[in-house]
């Protein structure tokens, strides 16, 4: 299932480059020069590996 990347919220998994997350906190920015709304995601694997991705409000992301 995907949903887009301002509808994430936290505690959900997500699915980036075939391993699984699941996301600690999300942050939506105003509008920028390039015209769109940025998303930006924080999430943590099961070994306490964490990213941070951003990506805009619009892009696609896999939930589990």
């Amino acid at each position: 299932m995907k949903k887009k990347a301002s509808e994430v919220k936290k505690g959900d998994a997500i699915q980036l480059g075939g391993e699984e997350f699941i996301v600690e906190e999300t942050e939506e920015s105003e509008v920028a020069k390039q015209g769109t709304k940025k998303v930006r995601i924080v999430a943590k694997k099961k070994d306490d590996t964490k990213i941070t991705i951003i990506r805009p409000s619009d892009y696609p992301v896999d939930i589990k």
